[in-house]
């Protein structure tokens, strides 16, 4: 019924097929908009595990990491259109959906935090100029607002919108102009990373988290930045394909989503260099000048022990490194895609520790270590996120020149080899 909507040339699921799909999609939306509504209500915060001591705590940490991971969406399009790197427009159109589902999810997940909606423009029309937030929440706005404009020429594209002049010319016209908004959106998302970062190293009362200047930013500032744009284009290659299990296509050249995980995996290797000489400097320098010890800083008893500190490092740090830097790993396809999730899972453990993990350790004569488990009116609103996203990508797909290498990829019959291979220049260079 909908076959006129398609992006031309290609092949969806059936109409029922797909509205089953939304239907259990609908079904996660709904249990996290229950559960969204339920806490802005009076005494609503109180269904949550937050309390005074931990007022940070599972909805922050998913902001972070959805701000991270999202962070493909300006680093492709500054590599895309200010760099020139032609072989990221087959994946920049989808790296700009995730960006702006990932920001507009985040921007929901603070409303919740907040706890009054209706007092969400105090930040803006009272700004504290003194507070790195303020930053943070100017340029995550204006950024949200540049992936929208990012998104609007792929909306006007669609296959009957496209018929109207007046909007096929204003595709055109944004298109042109994508340059300028690309660089505008790669200045506004580094510096509202980088701030994410420089309130933690900030906070002088959290000794796990606090860090030297770097002139007038503390060293997180950098650290935050360098980790976003290391997961980020992972990221987005794993969205791909997970949409590709789904769909049972091909959607994107697997040319393209090795040279999108190997600039991830260079910023990854740049972010470990300074991350292992910041833990260093913060061990041997910063602790003893703040008269404490690299012991008092872990609790193995309490699920924040030294181990976690290993595993981001380690596991999610060097391993999908290697992996993915090595060009014998990186042509695996099974290696890649394990590189990838161990790429995101670190950025998302070190949101964590900084967020949860910092407020944990005591730092008073009398405090205890205290444990935080999330309970599910906080779950609850961040698969109702996810499920947006799900939907968001859904209807994308289905209606939208997502990927402009589909069509040629899943033809039939189709004579060239199976896309998921080492190209020849790279094989001769292995061998």
């Amino acid at each position: 019924m909908d076959r006129a909507l398609w992006p031309e040339g290609v092949e969806r699921c059936s109409l029922g097929k797909f509205l089953l799909w939304l239907g259990f999609v609908g079904v996660l939306l709904a249990a996290g908009l229950y559960e969204f509504f339920m806490i802005l209500v009076p005494d609503g915060l109180a269904r949550t595990a937050l309390d005074n001591y931990f007022g940070f705590g599972l909805w922050i940490t998913f902001d972070l990491a959805v701000i991270a991971l999202g962070a493909g969406a300006f680093f492709t399009g500054l590599l895309k259109y200010i760099l020139d790197i032609k072989e990221l427009e087959k994946i920049v159109n989808l790296t700009v959906i995730v960006g702006f589902i990932c920001y507009s999810g985040a921007m929901l997940v603070l409303a919740l935090d907040v706890g009054q909606p209706l007092r969400s423009w105090f930040g803006y029309w009272h700004a504290n100029v003194h507070s790195m937030l303020t930053e943070v929440m100017f340029c995550i706005t204006c950024y949200l607002m540049v992936l929208a404009i990012e998104f609007v020429p792929n909306i006007l594209e669609n296959r009957k919108l496209n018929e109207i002049p007046y909007l096929h010319n204003l595709a055109h016209n944004l298109h042109v102009v994508m340059p300028l908004i690309a660089g505008i959106g790669a200045f506004l998302s580094t510096f509202h990373q980088g701030s994410l970062g420089g309130m933690y190293g900030v906070l002088f009362g959290r000794p796990y988290i606090l860090r030297d200047g770097f002139f007038i930013w503390p060293w997180t500032f950098f650290l935050f930045v360098l980790s976003a744009v290391a997961a980020g284009p992972c990221f987005s290659v794993l969205v791909v394909k997970i949409m590709e299990l789904l769909t049972g296509k091909t959607l994107v050249d697997f040319k393209v989503k090795k040279l999108m995980c190997r600039i991830g995996g260079t910023m990854l290797c740049l972010y470990l260099f300074f991350k292992f000489a910041d833990t260093w400097a913060w061990a041997a320098d910063v602790l003893p000048r703040s008269g404490l010890t690299w012991d008092q800083m872990f609790n193995s008893g309490l699920g924040y022990g030294e181990s976690l500190l290993w595993i981001e490092l380690g596991l999610c740090g060097v391993l999908p490194a290697i992996l993915l830097m090595v060009p014998r790993f990186r042509n695996t396809p099974g290696l890649l895609y394990t590189a990838a999730i161990l790429n995101c899972t670190g950025v998302t453990l070190n949101r964590y520790v900084f967020t949860v993990q910092a407020l944990a350790i005591p730092v008073m004569p009398f405090d205890q270590w205290y444990n935080y488990i999330p309970n599910w009116a906080e779950w609850a609103p961040c698969l109702g996120v996810v499920a947006y996203g799900m939907l968001v990508l859904s209807l994308s797909y289905r209606y939208l020149p997502v990927f402009p290498q589909e069509k040629e990829l899943n033809a039939k019959p189709r004579m060239a080899a199976p896309v998921e291979q080492k190209d020849d220049a790279e094989a001769t260079a292995t061998a």
